[in-house]
């Protein structure tokens, strides 16, 4: 009698592949107006997620590097509830890029999914920095907030371009890895833990994601009165972090695995059937 696998265990990673690869079918085939509006909300957790960031690391006295991981665990706040109470991130649909490898979806599925939830997330951010002004949320700590987010806006425009793409390719393997390690799990905690240690590496490590600067760099714009952020640093880190990110994702992690667990796997079962 074959021994029945412990349903505490998590799924192994050729189990966790196939489930990606038929995830990504599905969310190819999910229709518009579902994704954009689960794609706002990731747009929003995110932006809560930098929110609580800002705040936390402000005025703190603990040294850069706890300062960091701090703020990290802190940040991991946007990708529990994009996990756990369902949302569409376009750093984590990078994953689709399995199903298409495998021929289960078309190039015009994928680019379908990815812009409709990048606009998604993009106006969930934007709403949410316009509530968050208008709450005077830059106000806590006698204006310190404030400052904190004008002088993330400030480095983040100012990042050289290569050096933000180069973030950005690092941000989203630790992101869709975090999304791998979700898919492993079978309970909630499960998954809060596997969102837990590569969201707060990458945010302590200082790698860029798209969808949270589409909250810093508007929030320490809306802030900033003494025209110390740079309009065209801005759009360029957005642009360059967007395709860092999208390479990060589709070749390091979906690409990689693809190859590991499931290249000429279809082939094979139509040869078997």
């Amino acid at each position: 009698m074959d021994k029945q696998p412990f349903l505490g265990d998590a799924r192994p990673p050729r189990e966790i592949a196939r489930k990606v690869e038929l995830l990504g079918v599905a969310k190819a085939r999910t229709d518009a107006l579902t994704l954009f509006v689960l794609a706002v909300l990731a747009g929003a957790f995110i932006s809560l997620a930098s929110l609580l960031f800002t705040v936390v690391v402000t005025d703190s006295t603990l040294g850069f590097g706890v300062t960091r991981l701090v703020g990290g665990l802190s940040f991991c706040l946007g990708l529990v509830l994009v996990v756990v109470a369902g949302a569409e991130l376009f750093t984590g649909n990078n994953l689709l890029a399995m199903a298409w490898a495998s021929n289960l979806i078309s190039t015009r599925d994928i680019v379908r999914n990815w812009v409709i939830v990048y606009a998604g997330n993009v106006i969930g951010c934007l709403g949410t920095v316009l509530v968050v002004w208008w709450a005077g949320i830059g106000g806590l700590d006698a204006g310190a907030v404030g400052k904190t987010a004008i002088a993330i806006a400030v480095t983040k425009a100012g990042l050289p371009l290569g050096q933000a793409f180069a973030r950005g390719v690092l941000c989203n393997a630790l992101v869709c890895l975090s999304i791998w390690l979700t898919m492993g799990g079978r309970s909630v905690t499960d998954k809060i833990l596997g969102v837990l240690f590569p969201i707060t590496a990458f945010v302590t490590m200082g790698f860029e994601h798209s969808i949270a600067n589409w909250f810093f760099l508007p929030f320490g714009l809306a802030l900033d009165r003494q025209g110390a952020i740079s309009i065209v640093g801005a759009v360029g880190n957005i642009v360059a972090v967007s395709a860092g990110n999208l390479v990060g994702g589709t070749l390091l992690v979906a690409g990689v695995y693809w190859v590991a667990y499931l290249r000429g796997e279809r082939g094979r079962e139509s040869r078997a059937s």
